[in-house]
């Protein structure tokens, strides 16, 4: 069974707010919240990792040069 709770909606300037109860406490600071029917859904926004972001990226069409050959020799560093 879900856990259920009665709440005041009230006036955050020209927001309508809510406060959300310790037991329903998202994680993150952001959210997204949308409508479905008469519902108002709330979720937490999913960090997405790095392999989620280069998944969206597409290929590059061109030929990188050998950066070998175009580089000066090393001078010697001493550290």
């Amino acid at each position: 069974m879900q856990s259920e709770r009665h709440i005041r909606l009230f006036r955050n300037g020209r927001n309508q707010a809510l406060r959300i109860p310790r037991e329903f406490e998202l994680e993150g600071n952001e959210a997204i919240i949308y409508q479905e029917g008469g519902r108002l859904i709330v979720e937490p926004l999913q960090k997405r990792g790095l392999l989620a972001l280069l998944a969206t990226l597409t290929p590059v069409d061109k030929t990188f040069p050998d950066m070998d050959d175009n580089l000066p020799p090393l001078d010697e560093v001493s550290l």
